[in-house]
């Protein structure tokens, strides 16, 4: 558990706090406010996952480890680094008076304009566009879905540390 929480809730605030930083230093048409920058940086963040189940591995059970232990610590660090997320997001939200959706939306329609969109095609956009803020502002959709934006990497990070971390020869403990 102690792997889990130390390993999983500081890439999540890394993470967070990259992504945040990105939102309020940069124009929403930069590249440190993209989703590609978003998903680099929780890969980036989420080798925690691999470093904690290497950790465990070779403290807790002596440099040798199944892939099914591995593999759970894996996911236990990733939904401690979901859970960070998650939080820090909600806090951030409260704290702007939950206009990231409005803002969002907002530059979605520029694009959508710039590109030459208008008329009836603008407003089908549009409605889409509102039934997504509607959903957005209930917290039993965003909250999941803003979990889900992390986890899927984390499962995959866990997954390939848990294959990799079973060969107790891939950087043996040392001492």
């Amino acid at each position: 558990m102690k792997y889990a929480l130390t390993y999983g809730l500081l890439p999540g605030f890394v993470i967070i706090a990259t992504l945040l930083t990105g939102l309020v230093l940069t124009d929403a048409d930069s590249f440190f406010s993209s989703e590609w920058f978003g998903y680099l940086v929780m890969l980036v963040a989420l080798t925690f996952i691999f470093v904690g189940v290497k950790r465990y591995r070779d403290v807790e059970r002596g440099g040798v480890i199944k892939f099914g232990p591995a593999f759970a610590m894996g996911l236990g660090i990733a939904a401690a680094a979901g859970v960070a997320y998650v939080a820090v997001w909600e806090a951030y939200l409260a704290i702007t008076d939950y206009t990231f959706m409005d803002e969002y939306i907002a530059g979605i329609v520029r694009a959508r304009q710039a590109d030459g969109v208008s008329g009836t095609a603008l407003a089908e956009e549009m409605a889409k566009l509102e039934s997504m803020r509607v959903q957005y502002a209930n917290p039993l959709f965003r909250i999941p879905m803003t979990f889900l934006e992390i986890f899927p990497v984390g499962l995959l990070v866990a997954l390939v540390s848990a294959l990799l971390l079973r060969n107790p020869k891939l950087l043996p403990a040392t001492g």
